[in-house]
């Protein structure tokens, strides 16, 4: 976990012994640092809705995420509003660390939101901001970047085609 986190919120296991609903939302300063930290343009809104429950060696936390950002364009830096919900589904485990670092074992599909328990609590704020960095667009793209783009005489990859780069060269002299 973060050693800082921008948006804490902590629940131990007395808190998740008989399940716990939590619904919690960023100010505007945990907004900005988030922002920050997962290069956003704005952050206008952030919030984590959750079930949590103590299971076997842990917490279970089930809910979803929901922000309104702003990312910059992948090709002209151009600001692109986005709004997501991301639904997660984590198990934070005792031994969790130990186990995977005696040896290389493969992991499925279901064993890739295990997290390890942090003595008796975990950090669902941290937890939410590192699910909203997952499902933030790689890419994100303007709508007006292929037009934007051809207006400085880029060529689009398929306008382009893959040997265009090499097409130009053909016939130059090798420096």
């Amino acid at each position: 976990m973060n050693a800082d986190p921008e948006f804490s919120h902590i629940v131990t296991l007395a808190d998740a012994a008989h399940g716990k609903t939590i619904a919690i939302e960023a100010d505007a300063e945990a907004r900005e640092r988030i922002a920050k930290r997962l290069d956003l343009v704005e952050l206008a809104s952030f919030a984590v809705t959750a079930e949590v429950r103590a299971v076997a060696g842990g917490i279970a936390a089930r809910g979803e995420v929901r922000a309104e950002l702003v990312q910059r364009c992948a090709a002209t830096d151009l600001p692109v509003p986005a709004s997501l919900t991301e639904s997660f589904d984590l198990k934070f485990l005792r031994d969790v660390d130990a186990a995977a670092s005696e040896e290389e074992i493969e992991i499925s599909d279901a064993d890739c939101d295990i997290l390890p328990l942090e003595g008796d609590r975990i950090d669902l704020g941290e937890a939410a901001v590192q699910t909203l960095s997952l499902g933030l667009d790689p890419f994100p793209r303007h709508p007006d970047a292929d037009r934007i783009l051809a207006e400085k005489g880029v060529l689009s990859e398929g306008a382009a085609g893959p040997f265009a780069a090499l097409a130009k060269l053909r016939g130059k002299p090798a420096s």
